[in-house]
């Protein structure tokens, strides 16, 4: 207990360094602070996962490597904007929209796609890794299309803007914290998980997932509880892609053997990222922000699917109802909702 204690106090006082931080070095670069929060925030509070699944990989325990990393990107959508959004509706950048949103959907297609045939291996990793790359070319293209500040001068130091080498600095401190925090709440989480049984690709779905997630879902709470909404979304977005093509791409290169993906991962756990990614374009669409209301949606489903993976892998009969309830009414419900609430976005704008 005093271990999880003292990692969620870390990811606390990291995630409010770290916003900090990035407010000033976005001042400093005169760029729009979704940018800080697509790039150096988001790489940064991913770096968890990272560590996590190389040495997944390194240890043969594959299942966790990319089962992580699934479940970290539907976490991240479901409870991190969803927690986000209930406690103030956030602000949707046009940029996400056109742009780093379609690139999130297109990114899990392509992991889906290279997927299919159970493996992942060096030359889907450095195909994944390419990917990232032309990523990043495209938010520098962003940022010197943008290279003006949205922000007031409250947020910058009396005498003038901070300096960006400076305000790059700052940031150390809330990154290592945010990293070491995440270790610790992982360690304790995962001595439970083994204590009651869990297989690789539960343990890897869930407590690894939600773990290494908690750095994004902090700094994004943090940056919306300050009101940074651009920041609070784009981390989300960022960490994202970071974890599909810099994660898997690393991961698949490094690992000693191609990464093996269960089939399970195949019918459930890749569909149901490719459809939480896909749902944030008609969802963000609608308005440019994410409402309340959204939000409960957004917890909703994570219950839903957390409930399901549970019931499935421990064999109980709830599994079956569970998935019809789901396939035959919550579903269809939500695909109405999120239709109704893109028509009404189109006319408002047309």
């Amino acid at each position: 207990m005093l271990q999880l204690a003292a990692g969620l106090l870390l990811l606390i006082g990291g995630a409010e360094l770290l916003v900090r931080a990035a407010v000033r070095l976005a001042a400093s670069l005169k760029v729009r602070p979704v940018i800080i929060g697509l790039s150096v925030v988001a790489f940064g509070s991913s770096a968890p996962q990272m560590a996590v699944s190389l040495q997944a990989a390194f240890t043969g325990a594959p299942d966790i490597s990319v089962g992580s990393v699934f479940g970290s990107n539907i976490f991240n959508i479901l409870v991190t904007l969803g927690l986000c959004a209930l406690i103030i509706p956030l602000r949707v950048s046009r940029q996400l929209v056109r742009l780093d949103i379609p690139l999130m959907i297109g990114a899990s297609v392509l992991v889906f796609l290279l997927c299919l045939n159970e493996e992942l291996g060096r030359l889907e990793g450095l195909l994944l890794l390419i990917a990232l790359l032309v990523y990043l070319g495209l938010l520098r293209r962003q940022s010197r299309q943008h290279g003006r500040t949205y922000l007031s001068t409250d947020h910058l130091p009396a005498g003038g803007p901070l300096p960006w080498a400076r305000s790059a600095l700052m940031m150390v401190p809330g990154l290592a914290m945010l990293i070491f925090g995440g270790h610790l709440v992982l360690d304790a989480a995962t001595e439970v998980a083994l204590d009651f049984g869990l297989s690789d690709r539960i343990i890897g779905l869930t407590i690894v997932a939600v773990s290494t997630s908690l750095p994004e879902l902090f700094t994004s709470l943090i940056a919306a509880l300050r009101g940074e909404r651009d920041i609070a979304v784009g981390n989300v977005i960022g960490s994202n892609l970071f974890n599909l093509l810099g994660v898997l791409g690393v991961t698949a290169v490094i690992a000693p053997t191609p990464l093996s993906i269960s089939p399970n991962a195949l019918d459930f756990d890749l569909p149901v990222m490719l459809g939480v990614a896909a749902l944030c374009l008609p969802m963000f669409y609608s308005g440019y922000r994410i409402t309340r209301a959204e939000g409960l949606v957004l917890l909703g489903l994570y219950t839903a699917y957390g409930l399901h993976v549970v019931t499935f892998t421990t064999g109980m009969p709830l599994a079956a109802r569970l998935e019809h309830l789901m396939l035959f009414y919550i579903l269809p419900l939500l695909a109405l909702f999120v239709l109704l609430s893109t028509w009404r976005a189109w006319r408002r704008q047309h």
